[in-house]
Formats: structure tokens, sequence, C-alpha cells
């Protein structure tokens, strides 16, 4: 069960989502969180929506790295700089991955660009990364030029055209997403305890409107290893809600966009008040109802507001 708008929601079996509890249901929660300490239920109602809004949005995979079988032999710039090898992630499986680490070489500027990425039909891409970044202040005798953090860039093209030197490995032709740094670093002594500190960041970037493009990550002096990057794109899921059903909708090219679809009531519905609407956000989540179907004379709304049945 999940919650949008202070409506309670069931997921189907046919992966629609149907409005579903009852108004007591809902009191009796209200009224177990009024017993509670207000900062213990201010929580865990925080916790809940952020738990809620991952499980609202459906995620389309363009990309992951981690599901390669042999190398994912992207291309490199220049020769000494990134390295392709074999890795571990967080559950010690497995995976290709990308290192560098010329910390102790100045001036510093390797680039890794990742295949051809088809769209289809997104116009607003996420880019999930996982890494890990040693500690500059870790490393005996490094000069101030070692950095902690890398760069994300993406380039638009409409087929798969680049080569070793195109497009050409600077900003301009790319366009900088964002600097990346790293939560938790780790040192020698956590490599000699084989303990592991991953970062997950997720950045977003749009409009795009070719038919695909190309990552690529910017080393510019960090000893660091690129662990999986997972690219994907976000849509509001098919449900039923004011008697209306909604198809799977895309989200919009910008996080503050708002996608309107038009519902179609159930089987033995119609339309009252005006046109229903619901808005699909940039996050795939579904907001602000417009407009209502009632079951037709001689029908009664039943399962939930899914099905008008004959009387």
């Amino acid at each position: 069960f999940f919650q949008s708008d202070g409506v309670y929601s069931r997921a189907c079996d046919d992966g629609t989502f149907t409005d579903g509890l009852s108004d007591k249901f809902s009191m009796n929660i209200l009224g177990l969180y009024s017993k509670m300490p207000k900062f213990t239920a201010i929580m865990d109602i925080i916790r809940l929506l952020w738990i809620i809004r991952l499980v609202w949005a459906v995620e389309d995979v363009l990309m992951d790295s981690t599901t390669a079988t042999a190398e994912l032999g992207w291309t490199i710039y220049p020769s000494l700089g990134w390295e392709e090898v074999s890795g571990y992630d967080e559950h010690m499986n497995t995976i290709r991955t990308y290192q560098v680490c010329n910390v102790f070489d100045a001036s510093q500027n390797n680039w890794v660009r990742s295949k051809y990425i088809r769209r289809r039909g997104a116009q607003r891409i996420h880019v999930e990364m996982k890494f890990s970044v040693r500690d500059c202040s870790s490393i005996p005798k490094v000069p101030g030029s070692c950095k902690e953090t890398f760069n994300l860039y993406y380039f638009e093209s409409d087929s798969d055209v680049a080569t070793k030197v195109f497009p050409a490995w600077m900003e301009n032709p790319w366009v900088k997403v964002d600097t990346i740094a790293a939560d938790e670093s780790f040192s020698q002594v956590d490599l000699g305890g084989r303990v592991m500190k991953i970062n997950t960041e997720v950045r977003s970037f749009g409009p795009v409107s070719r038919n695909g493009f190309y990552l690529a990550f910017q080393d510019y002096g960090a000893c660091m290893s690129l662990i999986a990057v997972k690219v994907f794109y976000r849509k509001c899921p098919r449900i039923i809600r004011n008697g209306a059903v909604f198809q799977e909708t895309l989200s919009g090219a910008e996080s503050t966009s708002l996608v309107s679809a038009r519902g179609t009531c159930i089987p033995n519905g119609e339309e009252v008040d005006v046109p229903i609407k619901l808005y699909c956000n940039g996050d795939g989540e579904w907001l602000v109802p417009i407009g209502r179907c009632v079951c037709k004379a001689g029908h009664e709304s039943v399962e939930n507001g899914t099905v008008c049945k004959d009387m």
C-alpha cells in the first residue's frame, strides 16, 4: 500500500495502482501516530513518504554497467589514464569497473567515455554512479594537486559517431552535468581491513532531443574507482484514479515539469464536472487530479472504484 495526495492506494497484480484503504484504516494510522512522541512520528512519516516516492515512479533502465558479461570497452583518453579492471560491488559480486590513480603527476586530465546510449523517447535522463575515492590526506607525500572529485558530462548525437578524437575531450562540445564529490573517502587503513566505502550519487539532465547520447567521466587528479553506472528515465505508472484509467506517461524534460494526461472512464462510467486529468511530475509521480468519473445510472462502484457493476 502507498499514499499519495492524502489518499491510500493499492498495487494490483497487473501493475495498476488503485485508490484503496478505508477512512477507518486511515484514522487508525493517524491515531497511532498521535500517541507517539512528536519527533519520532514526524521522522517515521518522512521515511514513509520517501519510500512511497521511490515506489510511485517507474524507472526504465537505458544502460547498467553491472550487467556486462564481458569487458565494457569504453573509450579512454589518454591511454595512461583510466583503466578497466575487474572489481567488486558492495555485495562483493564481480563486476567490470574503471579506476585511475595518477595523484603524483600534476595537471591530470583523464577521460572515459561510455558507448552510445539510445534515449528511447525520454526527455530527461538520470545517472546513478557508485564510486570510491581515496582520501588525499591518507596518501604519504601526495602533492597539493590531489583531488577527491570528478566531473560528469554528456554529448547528444542522432547516431553512434564517436571516434578516439571526436567529440573533442573538453567541455564544449561536452556538456557538463556536475562535479561529483564523495560523501566518504577511504584510507590505507580501510584498505588493510578490506573496508569498502562506496558512494552513490544520482544526477539528471535534460531536455534531450537527439536519438541518443554518450556519457563521459573526467578525472583531474583523484585516486578513485568508478564501480557502477546506471542510466535511466522515469515515468508515471498506469493507474486507476477517480474512476478513470490513466496510461503510463513519460515524465517531462525538466525536474519541475508537469505533463498532462487525459483519463478514460472505466466501463459503464461517465465524466462529471470537467474533463478528467492527472499530471505527471518530473520524478514520475502522479499529482493534481482534476475531474472524476462516476458510474452510470443502474450501476454501482465496487472493488475500490475500479469497476462499475450492474445493480
